[in-house]
């Protein structure tokens, strides 16, 4: 009898694991196969100053002041007409507040125009951490083999290699099929409402829709996703919603001798230290689904089997990415504790005690759907909510669309073995503006970053290699030419 049980776990054992290595290998690589082809060629000193010099225009977002920095976005728009003239000559430019679009005109009035987006504005420097750059910030400093300065990576890093792209196009006479808008904004780090916004509100006024938009929000990456040993190219079909709600106390001050249980300060600890125990639902579902869809092939023998049998390794895949908050931030709706006010003297029970708490929506999750988590988690009436702005979600673009493929040929094309997969934004980006007119938006430059280089975004150092900058320009020439 004991002999047969073994028997019958031992056949049970074989064949879930023939199972497991057929739905492995069953699962092939996605990847595009398309031959690597010459890139243009670039002066990359030359590219690299122009580069350099439109780090010094200090065109810094400013919330409270938003018009403070006008004069720096001037002499931008005048650096730009001064060094790409084919551009100014062919290309039609129109200035919405200090945002600039440009058109090219196609030579099939019936095909559906593209975009490609940027943004102006840069953020500032933190106070506190000026004397922690290795260079002046706004000095256009270039140096062992990098482009220094804020906004070479975010974003005008993509403003200058799209023109020069373009410049390069026109001097060798190419003409577009479809119609192209360069649409480079002026305040997409507070938001976008007076940059893309409005450009996409005169296109809509115009009647105009697109195939696609391409806008910045996902890179290449070497050495950050684990377990990939291949550099990877995330292309974002979506980004994150955002939500702030205020959390508040108000009870009666008192003197610390005679403290009231609950107290104010514990009621919101204890509320706060819910909400972070207990995280909105996630999942592997949705883009992530897709994107490890796509990776699965791509990876060691141990991880393809596992991510390409999540009906069985489901709960054991996503306990292990939940541990690494850049995939758990693809996985779920993230809960941030972000700021806390309460008492101002250490022996006076504080009547008002108030926290804000920022939420990143996952496509999928709802605004109003993060109110109800929160309002059930906190379980206390005596705490009041009021939101704070709240953006929903993007909706999910697709990948079986001609533009995705578009730019994932692209890719393969200027960068051979290369793994390309869909991905999702975490933060925002001017692109959520341009849902009215397409249902394909991307999310993507080619710029390599190690984990050390996502530091650098918004911080300290910022800079771009050279020779990573000459990939962009020739991505973009590349893909202008395939559309």
């Amino acid at each position: 009898m004991i002999k047969r049980l073994l028997l019958g776990l031992l056949g049970a054992l074989v064949l879930l694991v023939v199972a497991l290595a057929i739905n492995t290998w069953r699962q092939g690589s996605q990847q595009l196969a398309e031959s690597a082809v010459t890139p243009i060629k670039v002066d990359a000193d030359a590219v690299a100053q122009r580069l350099a010099k439109s780090v010094t225009f200090r065109t810094v977002s400013s919330q409270d002041k938003p018009d403070a920095t006008d004069a720096e976005f001037r002499k931008l728009h005048a650096y730009l007409v001064q060094q790409y003239p084919l551009v100014h000559s062919a290309l039609k430019r129109e200035v919405i507040g200090a945002s600039l679009l440009y058109t090219w005109n196609g030579t099939d009035p019936k095909a559906l125009p593209i975009a490609l987006l940027a943004h102006q504005d840069v953020v500032p420097i933190a106070s506190g951490t000026e004397q922690a750059w290795s260079v002046d910030p706004f000095g256009g400093v270039i140096k062992d083999g990098f482009v220094w300065g804020r906004g070479t990576l975010d974003d005008k890093g993509n403003i200058l290699a799209q023109l020069e792209a373009v410049e390069m196009l026109l001097a060798s006479g190419f003409k577009p099929k479809q119609t192209i808008y360069l649409a480079m904004g002026q305040d997409e780090e507070l938001g976008g409402a007076r940059g893309n916004k409005a450009l996409v509100d005169l296109l809509a006024s115009r009647g105009v829709k697109l195939d696609f938009v391409l806008d910045e929000g996902m890179v290449i990456t070497e050495g950050v996703f684990p377990g990939l040993s291949k550099p990877l190219a995330l292309i974002g079909l979506a980004e994150k919603g955002g939500l702030n709600l205020q959390l508040s106390y108000d009870g009666k001050p008192g003197h610390s001798s005679m403290p009231p249980v609950p107290s104010g300060i514990g009621s919101m600890s204890k509320a706060l230290a819910s909400l972070e125990d207990h995280q909105m639902p996630g999942g592997i579902k949705g883009v992530a689904a897709e994107m490890f869809g796509a990776l699965a092939p791509e990876m060691p023998m141990l991880n393809r089997v596992l991510l390409s049998n999540l009906w069985l390794t489901r709960s054991l895949v996503q306990g292990q990415l939940e541990k690494s908050v850049t995939a758990n931030a693809m996985l779920r709706t993230t809960t941030a504790l972000t700021i806390v006010n309460g008492g101002n003297k250490a022996n006076v029970l504080p009547g008002h005690v108030e926290a804000t708490v920022n939420f990143r929506i996952l496509p999928g999750d709802t605004v109003a759907g993060v109110h109800e988590h929160v309002r059930a988690v906190v379980n206390n009436e005596a705490i009041k909510l009021q939101a704070e702005g709240g953006t929903e979600a993007s909706p999910i673009s697709p990948t079986g669309s001609k533009a995705y493929q578009t730019i994932a040929r692209t890719v393969r094309q200027m960068f051979p073995g290369m793994v390309v997969a869909p991905g999702l934004v975490i933060v925002g980006t001017d692109s959520r503006h341009y849902t009215p007119l397409t249902d394909n938006i991307y999310r993507f430059s080619p710029m390599r970053f190690t984990s050390e280089d996502l530091t650098r975004l918004h911080g300290t150092n910022e800079r771009i290699a050279i020779s990573n900058y000459v990939e962009v320009i020739q991505f973009y020439h590349q893909l202008l030419r395939n559309i």
